[in-house]
């Protein structure tokens, strides 16, 4: 079975983790699942207070960002990538600097020493040099940087189908089944 890590930080947007789980499940994908203490206060603040039950319900595995032991913490965790949605700044900046000082940070690490599809929804507006040089460096490294913004093409009648889109569009970046997101048609 493919098993892909779900990362949730603390950045606004915590409907898209939501999105993703749910993308996963429906290809059968086993969930690793790290939660950040501020991910869960976004959670409760944007998506209700069982939103984290209803992350949880979708996970195979939900990990305490504190437990740097965890089997996705190693690269022999036998995983297919890693989305981290939203991905704050905080996020980002260690990841880029190889700030390996909790689980989520560690197993983003992971993927890019293992050279596996990192999948980032940088969640900030307007941007600092510093939000930019560390998206440069997390590229380079061969991280894919996602903002979540809407393909306003489609006609998104919704918040919730802008949401929908960009969690398919992530999970399509992974490249574990064939693409669901919708595209351009021309």
């Amino acid at each position: 079975m493919t098993r892909v890590v779900l990362g949730v930080s603390g950045a606004s947007g915590a409907a898209l983790a939501l999105a993703v789980a749910r993308h996963l499940v429906t290809l059968g994908v086993a969930l690793d699942v790290v939660v950040s203490s501020a991910a869960e206060r976004t959670l409760c603040e944007e998506c209700g207070k069982d939103a984290m039950a209803k992350l949880r319900d979708l996970a195979d595995q939900l990990h305490a960002p504190s437990d740097i032991g965890a089997r996705i913490a190693s690269g022999s965790a036998p995983v297919a990538g890693m989305i981290v949605a939203p991905c704050s700044m905080r996020s980002l900046a260690a990841i880029a600097n190889g700030l390996d000082d909790n689980l989520l940070t560690r197993a983003a690490s992971v993927q890019l020493k293992e050279r596996r599809p990192l999948i980032l929804l940088a969640r900030e507006a307007p941007l600092t040099l510093a939000h930019l040089r560390n998206m440069t460096a997390v590229t380079e490294m061969g991280a894919i940087v996602l903002p979540p913004v809407p393909a306003f093409y489609l006609r998104p009648d919704s918040v919730e189908a802008v949401v929908e889109q960009i969690a398919a569009r992530a999970v399509d970046l992974l490249r574990i089944a064939p693409p669901v997101a919708l595209g351009w048609t021309g």
